[in-house]
C-alpha cells in the first residue's frame, strides 16, 4: 500500500493539566499568539488531511472538547502515562489498519512537512512499523536518546536516567511524535508494563518490543525549534518570541 493510499488517523495527547501554568486552564488552551496552544498543532495535522483525529482529553476537559470539535475525543481518566493515553483511543481505532501518527497537543510549532515526513519513512523498503521523530537540541539536556543500531535502523528509546555514558554523549533526542503502522498499535500498547521508577506507562517502550517481536523500527530527524513543548509560563513566553 502506498503512502497515498494508506488511511491515516492523528492521535492527540492533550490530557495534561498544566499545573505548572499555574492556571486553571488546560495546558493545551493556554493562548499563544491570540489561540490556544493546541489549535495551532491541529493546524498542522489538518495539513495532511486526515482520515480521523482523536484528541485525548482528561475527566471534567469539555473546554477542550468544545475547542478541538467537531474532532472526536476521547477521555483518559488516569494520568498513567503516554503509553496509558494512547490506549484511550482503542474504541475509535480497534480496527484501524493505516498509519496512526501520535502527536502531542503542546507543541504548536510543529509542521505539516514533518508529519509528512514520518508518514513517507513509514512506507520506506524497510516498511518500520514504529517511526520516531528525533532531533538534536544544542543542549540534550535529560531527554530520552534514540539508539540506534549498527544497520541505522532505531532499536530503542532509552529514557535519560537509564541512558549509559556512551548513549548520554549522543545529542539524538526522542520527541515522543511517533507514526505507527496501526495492525500493531494496540498490540505494541498492550504489551507495555508500568515496571519503572514513575509506575507509568511510557510510549516509548514500543520500539523494544517491536523490534523483540521482529518488527523494524526508524527515526526520521526534525528540527529542534519544532518539537518545542511548553510546560511552563517561560517556555511559552520563548515560543511567543519565536513566532513574533
Amino acid at each position: 500500500m502506498s503512502q497515498q493510499q494508506a488511511e491515516v488517523a492523528v492521535v492527540v495527547l492533550g490530557a495534561g493539566k498544566g499545573t505548572r501554568m499555574q492556571s486553571d486552564l488546560p495546558k493545551v488552551l493556554q493562548p499563544l499568539k491570540g489561540q490556544p496552544l493546541i489549535s495551532h498543532l491541529l493546524k498542522a495535522v489538518d495539513g495532511i488531511n486526515p482520515d480521523k483525529c482523536v484528541v485525548v482529553i482528561g475527566p471534567d476537559m469539555d473546554n477542550v472538547k468544545a475547542c478541538v470539535a467537531p474532532r472526536l475525543t476521547a477521555i483518559q481518566h488516569q494520568q498513567s502515562g503516554t503509553g496509558d493515553a494512547v490506549k484511550a483511543v482503542r474504541a475509535m481505532l480497534e480496527d484501524f489498519h493505516g498509519d496512526v501518527l501520535v502527536v502531542y497537543g503542546d507543541t504548536p510549532l510543529i509542521t505539516t512537512a514533518t508529519l509528512q515526513r514520518l508518514l513517507a519513512e513509514r512506507h520506506s523498503a524497510a516498511q518500520p512499523a514504529v517511526v520516531v521523530l528525533g532531533f538534536r537540541p544544542d543542549d540534550p539536556l535529560q531527554y530520552g536518546r534514540l539508539q540506534e543500531g549498527a544497520d541505522g535502523q532505531l532499536e530503542a528509546i532509552v529514557e535519560f536516567v537509564d541512558c549509559n555514558e556512551q548513549l548520554k554523549a549522543s545529542n539524538l533526542c526522542n520527541s515522543g511524535v511517533m507514526a505507527f503502522d496501526g495492525q500493531y498499535l494496540f498490540e505494541l500498547l498492550d504489551a507495555i508494563t508500568d515496571d519503572n521508577s514513575k509506575g507509568e506507562y511510557y510510549l516509548t517502550d514500543v520500539v523494544a518490543i517491536a523490534k523483540s517481536k521482529g518488527l523494524n523500527c526508524a527515526f526520521v530527524e526534525g528540527d529542534p525549534q519544532e518539537v518545542l513543548g511548553i510546560n511552563t509560563k517561560a517556555e511559552l513566553a520563548e515560543v511567543e518570541n519565536l513566532l513574533a
